[in-house]
């Protein structure tokens, strides 16, 4: 695990052996783990987005638009 991405809203995490990220949404205290195709699809997300806008407004804003209705809240046990 490897730690690609922190802002103060977000954290990527990568887990290269999975091919697979997991999502951190620090304000919400909720995470959404993607792998295989939405995975995939992340990455080229934040890679199409032009070098001038890419800064953390833009990728939070594309990780708010990922985690919409599907990431769990995080709980301990």
């Amino acid at each position: 695990m490897n730690l690609v991405y922190n802002s103060e809203h977000y954290a990527i995490l990568v887990y290269p052996v999975q091919e697979s990220f997991e999502l951190v949404d620090k304000l919400g205290g909720r995470s959404l783990f993607v792998q295989g195709s939405v995975a995939a699809g992340l990455r080229d997300a934040i890679n199409n987005i032009p070098d001038k806008e890419r800064d953390m407004d833009s990728i939070d804003s594309l990780l708010d638009d990922y985690c919409a209705g599907a990431a769990k809240p995080i709980v301990f046990h």
